[in-house]
């Protein structure tokens, strides 16, 4: 078993009497995740205003850009 570690940010949504995490579609292609496997998710409550929850990032270059479209 080969174990990958990606992170991402997601919002929760109540449906039912249960909390449910979206995973965004680039996950589920890069991961190759599909319906009924079994995932393993770390949970880390973000700050309350998400302000600053990027501040590793750096700016997108035309290279990047590129990349997206292929």
């Amino acid at each position: 078993m080969v174990l990958f570690m990606v992170g991402c940010l997601a919002k929760t949504r109540k449906v039912g009497g249960s909390i449910v995490v979206t995973l965004p579609n680039e996950l589920v292609k890069t991961q190759k995740i599909k319906e009924n496997e079994f995932v393993e998710i770390t949970v880390k409550k973000c700050r309350k205003s998400g302000f600053g929850a990027f501040k590793k990032m750096t700016s997108f270059t035309a290279e990047d850009e590129l990349k997206t479209h292929e």
